[in-house]
């Protein structure tokens, strides 16, 4: 275009026009225009038909495709973010026990798998008339009671929430008595709480809510604030507040001891179902106040594959993306 544009100017017949210095033949603003950059609009034109409309030169290299990690190599990547979902979720959402005896048939079984939520006394839930209730031992009531040994492996499993714990220093009852709550049992019963009488179909067949003897089948307590008063549903085979006044805390339960509350029955399958709080403990005069707690209904190796799952389909977008790239 340089070339064509000087040529205009110099007439028809190639000579300079007369009555003008030959200097002066292309015009000062066209001298911003030199022969290099003439040239160099040539050459950058072959250069853009040499290398294509990218702009990368022959010399330039081509990314390579980013290998995907072999399935076998990423498997023990998320065998670990699995264990410590699982380890996270049993410390603070969901925990698995066994339940250990008969003192809460028919409700539980010897043998039964319970899910037990955590999460809600980290809010400030406290425990409430009717719910199920795994807490620690408050004051040695497991005495003379045999205890399991555990194999490593089983110790690990039960650590990180993939097994039921076999921590022999919980125990699970329901809770009959809350903090200011007065409780009395009168010959068979019934069962009273605050003057109004409950009614107790879970409790175990041919069993009467209340027990005649004179080691505390017959009773009447005032539950102090931060306490719990706790029965097993098999009243006749249950050792429980009732049987262990004599401790330290005349057989109440402290809240800060209580692990939580158990939800849901999630093994044997046959016996699969939730916990909830009878209608009896919902009567007026009773106090009973909405339960904060929420029932979480997966066991923590299920939560820990929910949390791998979307990581592992993350990881493989992300592979293919560069692979396109």
């Amino acid at each position: 275009m340089g070339d064509v544009a000087v040529g205009a100017r110099s007439g028809h017949d190639g000579e300079e026009p007369r009555g003008r210095p030959a200097e002066s033949a292309v015009p000062a603003a066209d001298s911003a225009v030199t022969p290099g950059n003439d040239s160099g609009a040539a050459q950058e034109g072959t250069t853009a038909e040499r290398t294509g409309t990218d702009g990368r030169g022959p010399g330039d290299a081509t990314p390579q495709a980013k290998k995907p990690r072999s399935f076998w190599k990423e498997l023990p990547i998320l065998i670990g973010i699995a264990l410590v979902l699982a380890l996270l979720i049993k410390t603070f959402l969901v925990q698995a026990f066994s339940i250990p005896s008969d003192s809460m048939q028919n409700t539980l079984q010897e043998g039964d798998r319970v899910l037990v939520d955590k999460l809600t006394p980290w809010f400030g839930s406290e425990p409430e008339r009717g719910e199920v209730v795994v807490f620690h031992d408050p004051d040695n009531w497991l005495a003379g009671e045999p205890t399991t040994n555990p194999n490593a492996v089983q110790t690990f499993l039960s650590w990180i929430g993939l097994m039921p714990s076999a921590e022999e220093k919980d125990l699970i009852k329901r809770v009959i008595g809350v903090g200011g709550d007065t409780v009395s049992c009168k010959d068979n019963g019934p069962l009273m709480v605050n003057g109004k009488a409950l009614n107790e179909p879970y409790v175990y067949p041919g069993n009467t809510p209340c027990s005649v003897d004179d080691q505390g089948g017959r009773f009447t307590v005032k539950v102090p604030k931060g306490y719990i008063w706790v029965m097993g549903d098999h009243r006749q085979n249950s050792r429980d507040s009732r049987y262990n006044q004599s401790d330290k805390h005349h057989g109440m339960v402290p809240v800060d001891d209580v692990v939580g509350r158990a939800v849901v029955k999630a093994w044997p399958i046959n016996r699969w179902g939730t916990l909830p709080v009878p209608d009896t403990f919902g009567q007026k005069g009773l106090d009973t106040q909405a339960s904060a707690s929420a029932a979480l209904t997966v066991a923590p190796n299920g939560i820990a594959l929910a949390g791998v799952v979307p990581v592992a389909l993350w990881r493989r977008r992300k592979t293919a993306a560069a692979e396109t790239r």
